[in-house]
Order: C-alpha cells, then sequence, then structure tokens
C-alpha cells in the first residue's frame, strides 16, 4: 500500500491525556485508552507514544526520561557502513507492511509489536504519516525501518536487519531524507550502547518537550509525501 499524498488529518481524539511533568522522571504516564489515529498523533504531538505493557498487554502511554535523539549531523557513518551503503539499495514506503512484519518478529527478543500495534501503525500509513525505509539486496528485503512523520518531527518505532548493516543503511537513508535544512527531530525513544554508537544522544524531558514544540509546524520532508520519493540508487 502507499500512503496519500498528504496526510489525511483523522477525527480528534475523545481521550485526555494527563500532562508531562518535565521533571518527573515517571516515564509510564497512563494506561487505556484506543489506537486509533487521532489518538496516536494526539500522543506524540504531546510527547508520548504508545507501547504495551509486558505485565498484561494493556496499552501504555510512555514518555522516556531521558529521551533518545540522534542529531541529523553527528550520524556516524564508518568506513564499513559505507561499504554497505554501496552494497545496497534502498526506497521509501514501498514494503511498509513487510518492514513492520520483520520488526514484529515474535522470535526477537523483546518484541513489543503486537497485531493491535501492526494494525495501528498501517491505518497511519494509509493516511500518510507513517513511514518506512528499506534496504534491499537484489529483489530480497533485508533490513528496514518504520516510524511516524509529524512535521518535522520522525519518531523512529521499530528496525530490523537480516543482513550485515542493512538497518543501518535505512538509518542513512532516512537520515538523508530529513536533512533539508529545515528544523527536524529524530526520536529514537530510548537509547542504548549500540544507539550510542550511531550517534544518539540522550535529551532531559523537558529539553525534548522544547524541541518538538519547536518543529511540530515544520512542513514534511518531500521524501514523505506520498508519490513523490523515487527508489534511490546505491550511496557514493
Amino acid at each position: 500500500m502507499s500512503p496519500t499524498s498528504f496526510p489525511v488529518e483523522p477525527p480528534a481524539t475523545p481521550w485526555v491525556f494527563p500532562p508531562i511533568d518535565p521533571v518527573d522522571d515517571q516515564e509510564l504516564l497512563a494506561i487505556g485508552a484506543d489506537l486509533e489515529p487521532g489518538t496516536i498523533l494526539a500522543a506524540y504531538r504531546r510527547g508520548m507514544f504508545p507501547m504495551p505493557v509486558e505485565t498484561n498487554g494493556d496499552i501504555g502511554w510512555w514518555s522516556p526520561e531521558p529521551r533518545a535523539v540522534l542529531p541529523l549531523d553527528e550520524l556516524r557513518v564508518t568506513k564499513s557502513l559505507r561499504r554497505s551503503c554501496r552494497r545496497y539499495r534502498t526506497t521509501i514506503d514501498q514494503a511498509f507492511g513487510q518492514v513492520v512484519e520483520h520488526c514484529a518478529d515474535p522470535s526477537r527478543p523483546h518484541g513489543w509489536i503486537d497485531g493491535q500495534i501492526r494494525a495501528a501503525y498501517g491505518r497511519l500509513h494509509e493516511l500518510g504519516w507513517a513511514h518506512s525505509v528499506e534496504t534491499w539486496d537484489g529483489d530480497n528485503l533485508v533490513g528496514g525501518l518504520y516510524g511516524l512523520c509529524i512535521g518535522g518531527l520522525f519518531a523512529g518505532e521499530s528496525m530490523f536487519h537480516n543482513a550485515t548493516d542493512a538497518s543501518k543503511v535505512a538509518l542513512v537513508t532516512l537520515v538523508e531524507a530529513l536533512s533539508d535544512g529545515k528544523p527536524r527531530l529524530l526520536d529514537v525513544q530510548w537509547n542504548t550502547d549500540h544507539l550510542t554508537t550511531l550517534g544518539v544522544i540522550s535529551l532531559q524531558r523537558a529539553d525534548y518537550l522544547a524541541h518538538l514544540g519547536g518543529v511540530l509546524a515544520t512542513p514534511l520532508p518531500s521524501a514523505f509525501v506520498g508519490g513523490s520519493a523515487p527508489e534511490t540508487t546505491p550511496h557514493q
């Protein structure tokens, strides 16, 4: 499926989210509500996102403290990653469902993407809000990532790889797509040692919310306007 040419604003959510205390270290802020497009978009615009609670599978609404982000000019591309970028080709929004399916593989450790999450982000993709970057080796999908793009915010949800560096190559393509000189924020939720090696940093919640408020009105990057993103060639 392909997203619409421009995002379609869904009906507003009937739910009221709790305020986010910038100095409170509580990360799980609410449980319940629904996964309708309007609800999910309202949460991201406030600095929250949905993820099932491990204990019972209910939908939790999270705001990490601190929050992990990747400054676009700080992505670390090693020599070996540059070679991988030349080896593979990448596309945008050509296999969204397949990317989410791979990310949701139940055999992956710490898997959290269940059927309700898959369906919810599929609806957001159809409306033009959720996007994927795919990495291909010939005709084989070997890696990718997906997330939500709201104005200048790209909220990365998950990534996968079935070949060396394939998810990192997708990340390189994402950063290139976002690097158009406009105010943008690439959110990756929680930091890890692996993400730190790629240039990811941690922001205090107050700083994250301040950045978020400054980018939501930014126009979408052209790569995420449906139908405008051609297949890329291998990176030089």
